[in-house]
């Protein structure tokens, strides 16, 4: 007699918890075939066509076009037959479930009867039963599982030719049928795809998804896995495979779950060979190393590398930033450097605005002991600033740039810019940092995001200083405007912290009488 089931809206992937109905394919009283498209939704990231597992007549649609349902909510009820002739062998392609599979539900085969049986006309690859063969021999997934469980299989492509594999043994059951055969003969077989979002990726591209062997839980072919193959026809690169083969344990005697459990488990691999994937790519040598100049990462560039990655990994940072008018500030330095004596540099300025701004916010002047899960708030302002050497990107440090006024502080970066330029700084000399200023507007750029300089808290950008258009006391006019931005470990202050330290700076910058307080 006919069973009425009901088809859920499958988990599409990608973290998506919801999609509108955009169209349907299909009218209450329609015949549709197992995999047969129904529906299309639009999540956030993609239209998809959503299949349905069930072959039979369409009973009820849940949902408007315009609708929008949570992943899990019914979108249509579909009228299956299930004759019941009471034959263990009978051959009708309604007992079996559909291969697609949805995160949230599953149509497998009806449960395999606990006697073990012969096979008496092998099993078809992939695990579907060959004309003939008992029903409890193999569920679709290989392996016998209840009704209504998800498997990991894939849509079947209609017409595709189903070639017959071996028969493990006289007494192969369920289990030991998805030991010896599933992993050979996957490419044959359903294709284990959860989200038809890569359905749709594979499909767009030309990719045959029966050719790749996913990376996922279980054989699980994931977006990764596709773009992957794309990627690697693009480029000509491969990553390498891992296959094992198969290790095959004969039966211990007829009806022996000693069978079972002496057998070894079926294969492990990572990436199938791509050539046979996408067209092209059959002239790449599967597992090449990739060709070009390989640069030994030491010295100075190594030291960079294992600093930058380090604060990457251990530094939760962010970033916050202001425009800026730097006219008077510009204004100021070239009566300062008018009226005789050494010159005073842009970045001599902005220092001793850091260090007016740190005695106001100590909490960005600070590092952090995970070890002793303390903030360690530090008393001496060590100012660094990133120099681009021939060598790389190094970070003098002035010490106690606190103590030091403008003239000061221009002699001692005008000695260690000449030192990184000439190869000459010391260890000493680029150590125990504790803030960093950072002038990238020296390559013409407005803003950046730059890494911490770890183990300090923060980090001051200055963009490049050019003409824009700026509203000066209630009129439009031509300004040296200047970006602004400071990097800082969340850790050791919160948001209110670091925008007041920004702004006291962007105060400074377009004010400098703010800092005759300081002074």
């Amino acid at each position: 007699m006919a069973q009425v089931l009901e088809f859920k809206l499958p988990d599409l992937g990608e973290g998506l918890t919801e999609a509108e109905i955009v169209r349907w394919l299909v009218e209450v009283g329609d015949v549709v075939a197992v995999d047969q498209l129904v529906v299309e939704v639009e999540t956030a990231k993609a239209m998809v066509e959503v299949p349905c597992p069930y072959g039979g007549v369409v009973t009820a649609r849940f949902g408007e076009e315009g609708t929008e349902l949570p992943v899990g909510a019914p979108l249509l009820t579909v009228a299956v037959g299930a004759p019941d002739t009471g034959d263990d062998a009978t051959d009708d392609k309604d007992d079996e479930g559909s291969g697609n599979v949805l995160v949230g539900y599953g149509t497998a085969a009806p449960p395999a009867r606990r006697r073990r049986v012969r096979p008496s006309g092998g099993t078809v690859a992939g695990g579907r039963r060959a004309a003939g063969a008992p029903a409890g021999a193999a569920s679709p997934a290989g392996v016998a599982s209840p009704a209504g469980t998800s498997t990991l299989a894939g849509r079947r492509e209609q017409g595709r030719p189903e070639p017959v594999a071996a028969a493990p043994s006289d007494t192969a059951g369920p289990a030991e049928a998805a030991r010896n055969g599933v992993a050979a003969t996957r490419g044959d077989g359903p294709v284990p795809v959860i989200s038809p979002l890569v359905r749709r990726l594979a499909r767009q591209n030309g990719v045959d998804l029966r050719e790749v062997e996913g990376s996922g839980p279980e054989g699980l072919i994931l977006r990764a896995d596709v773009e992957y193959a794309l990627r690697a026809a693009a480029t000509g690169r491969l990553r390498s495979s891992s296959a094992v083969e198969p290790h095959h344990t004969p039966a211990a005697g007829p009806g022996s779950d000693a069978a079972f459990a002496e057998s070894a488990p079926a294969s492990v691999s990572s990436y199938a060979d791509i050539t046979s994937v996408v067209p092209g790519a059959a002239d790449v040598s599967r597992g090449a190393t990739p060709q070009g100049v390989r640069v030994p990462l030491r010295g100075v560039r190594g030291a960079v590398a294992d600093k930058l990655s380090r604060s990457r990994r251990e530094i939760p940072d962010a970033t916050c930033w202001v425009d800026a008018d730097a006219t008077e500030l510009m204004q100021a330095r070239r009566a300062m450097n008018a009226a005789g004596g050494p010159k005073i540099s842009l970045l001599a300025l902005l220092a001793r605005i850091c260090t007016a701004a740190l005695a106001r916010f100590p909490e960005l002047n600070s590092t952090v002991d995970m070890d002793a899960r303390e903030i360690v708030r530090l008393d001496q302002v060590h100012l660094g600033f990133a120099a681009q050497t021939e060598r790389g990107l190094v970070v003098p440090v002035v010490r106690d740039a606190h103590t030091r006024d403008a003239e000061g502080l221009s002699a001692e970066f005008g000695r260690l810019t000449e030192a990184a330029r000439t190869g000459k700084l010391t260890p000493a000399d680029l150590t125990g940092g504790t803030f960093t200023l950072n002038n990238y507007g020296v390559f013409g750029v407005d803003g950046s995001t730059p890494i911490i300089n770890h183990p300090e808290a923060a980090m001051l950008g200055v963009g490049r200083i050019i003409p824009k258009p700026w509203v000066h006391q209630g009129e439009l006019a031509v300004r040296q405007v200047v970006q602004l931005s400071l990097t800082f470990d969340h850790r050791v202050c919160d948001g209110g912290t670091a925008g007041g330290f920004l702004r006291y700076v962007a105060d400074c910058v377009e004010q400098p009488a703010v800092l005759l307080r300081t002074l």
